[in-house]
């Protein structure tokens, strides 16, 4: 036999050797690989799939800055538990009415959008836990201390959206309700001196003090309990929910969420 065969032979079984050493991987080798959050259910390994509207300001809308990226104080929040996880995100802005549909069809892993939490939305979802806490409030002229309670709301007037829970929270305290579109006209309104006081939560006011120079106004009251909002999950993402969890304490320790929560509002929301 020649010197080139004996080469070439060796070769081939030494090649037929390493092939049966790869084979097909055993399932204990194909589950520890994949990229970053491959064990917690994503759609694509690697990326955290982030449903948002886009046009909410201040939790989540285009920055007219010049740059028209996408930011928000909802944003912020969810790109930092991404980056604490080591996932990359994918934001798929989505309007209000379809949200749901489209977590619940699988578009997306994750809402971040101020999902307030209550009984009919944790029947069929899965929530994080709260990166917003924001009672109701009675915002009233600066200069007026005749306000101080919902109590006191009995035979004064407040401007109020006729749709919201904050129309039946007013009436139910004895105020007569001017109805509004929402917030801007109630704001205007009571700054005119035409009503006494409008109610609406926290976010919104803290939003608008911190937008508007020598506003005018004060609170004058809080609600006792406080709307809670959250992260959004379908029920088969409890291996994401509890990793997003441990990174939202994590961030809550180390000051991030209340830095976060200050560049909006001016205080910290988030606990």
């Amino acid at each position: 036999m020649s010197r080139r065969l004996i080469a070439v032979t060796a070769l081939v079984v030494a090649a037929t050797a390493l092939t049966a050493c790869s084979g097909t991987a055993s399932p204990e080798s194909t589950s520890t690989s994949g990229g970053a959050g491959s064990d917690l259910g994503l759609i694509t390994d690697g990326t955290l799939t982030v449903a948002t509207e886009g046009t909410y300001r201040p939790f989540s809308f285009h920055d007219d800055g010049g740059t028209g990226d996408l930011t928000g104080f909802d944003v912020e929040i969810i790109q930092a538990v991404a980056d604490k996880l080591g996932l990359e995100v994918e934001f798929q802005e989505t309007q209000w009415d379809a949200i749901f549909a489209g977590l619940d069809a699988g578009r997306f892993d994750v809402i971040a959008n101020q999902v307030t939490v209550n009984d009919d939305r944790t029947a069929k979802y899965l929530f994080s836990t709260p990166y917003t806490v924001s009672p109701g409030v009675i915002v009233v002229a600066e200069d007026d201390d005749s306000i101080s309670s919902f109590d006191d709301l009995e035979g004064k007037t407040t401007a109020q959206s006729l749709t919201s829970n904050w129309k039946d929270l007013a009436t139910e305290s004895g105020a007569t309700v001017e109805g509004v579109e929402g917030w801007a006209q109630a704001v205007e309104l009571l700054r005119q001196g035409r009503v006494d006081a409008t109610i609406n939560d926290k976010l919104t006011f803290l939003d608008y003090e911190k937008t508007t120079s020598d506003s005018g106004l004060k609170i004058a009251a809080e609600t006792d309990e406080a709307g809670e909002q959250a992260f959004v999950f379908t029920k088969d993402k409890t291996a994401l929910v509890d990793a997003i969890d441990t990174a939202l304490d994590e961030l809550r320790a180390d000051g991030t969420l209340a830095e976060i929560s200050d560049k909006y509002f001016g205080e910290d929301v988030t606990q």
